[in-house]
């Protein structure tokens, strides 16, 4: 059901955690009118209530609390990731994620860590600090059968960005379904009740996934044990999703690789024993955190701002 909303008919106010956003959105002429707060949530607000307050860039749930008793009709999260933010909420309090502004960056980084792995880019980095010229045999990306698990805006933005690679694509989600692909084309997606059968053949399996109760160490032993010999695990989406335990096993085996932008626990320990595994590359949580972030968000408040207005719903509405 489509929420509506009275529109607005005084002044908005709008806080933003950072001085960057702040003058991103007091550069657009439509929005003159709006009153921009800067406020990063962890100082007593600065006004009595307040139309929508966006979050600082990866804060913890537990940041939610500073807002109750503060009247705020939309809050606005910079994540796609909602892990543990429904226990958090004041009550009554509106609540979006941030979906449109991070999925082509992690898109980008799960085909960069993909690519480093298969083609041990980082094995060449440490040559060539040892001035090193140790050429050698390695897998492609092209015409290796990849896994996507997971099917949500990330990964489908990942699957435009491996077409061009030459890669047979393998979709999982929750359930099994046909779904449209960023291109139009209407595609297969198998349930994760397949997902162990469909593991032995794949060479790389990509993780998307968010983390909830159904996904939580969903990659436990023995699914890593169903991969075949020497495929890659990329995990872009959490890092529960996979068992830490049962990775680090099988890393210290040699039965597969990893390539990881996401682990648990976050950060990571100096002294954990992932950082010791062999054929590991870890990156730490830097998916959405790049130059597009900013100004991707912007657009996204200033539509938000737009539906507050007009009265219509806001966009990526969790509660």
């Amino acid at each position: 059901m489509v929420r509506t909303l009275a529109p607005m008919t005084e002044n908005l106010v709008v806080s933003v955690p950072e001085d960057e956003l702040k003058a991103l959105l007091e550069a657009e002429p439509d929005l003159s009118d709006v009153e921009f707060v800067l406020w990063d949530a962890k100082t007593p607000p600065p006004r009595t209530s307040f139309d929508i307050t966006v979050m600082p860039y990866l804060a913890p749930p537990e940041i939610l609390g500073i807002l109750d008793g503060v009247p705020t009709r939309l809050v606005q999260w910079q994540a796609i990731g909602v892990d543990d933010v429904g226990g958090h909420l004041p009550d009554g309090v509106v609540f979006a994620n941030a979906t449109t502004v991070h999925e082509a960056a992690t898109a980008e980084l799960a085909v960069g860590l993909a690519l480093a792995a298969q083609r041990r880019i980082a094995d060449a980095v440490r040559n060539a600090d040892k001035h090193q010229w140790l050429p050698d045999f390695q897998p492609s990306l092209a015409d290796r059968r990849v896994l996507l698990v997971g099917y949500g805006g990330v990964a489908k933005a990942l699957e435009s960005r491996l077409a061009p690679f030459e890669v047979e694509l393998v979709r999982v989600a929750s359930s099994t379904r046909t779904e449209q692909n960023d291109a139009g084309q209407d595609v297969a997606v198998h349930g994760t009740d397949e997902l162990k059968d469909l593991l032995p053949d794949a060479d790389i399996t990509i993780i998307t996934l968010p983390l909830n109760d159904a996904t939580e160490d969903l990659f436990d032993a023995d699914m890593i044990a169903a991969m075949p010999g020497d495929s890659l695990l990329v995990n872009v989406g959490r890092g529960g999703v996979v068992d830490t335990d049962a990775l680090v096993d099988a890393l210290n085996a040699g039965t597969i690789r990893a390539a990881l932008d996401v682990v648990n626990p976050e950060p990571l320990p100096q002294d954990h024993p992932l950082w010791d595994c062999p054929n590991l590359l870890i990156t730490p949580h830097n998916g959405g955190d790049t130059s597009a972030r900013l100004p991707r968000i912007a657009k996204l408040v200033h539509r938000q701002i737009d539906a507050l207005r007009e009265g219509r719903e806001p966009e990526n509405l969790l509660s």
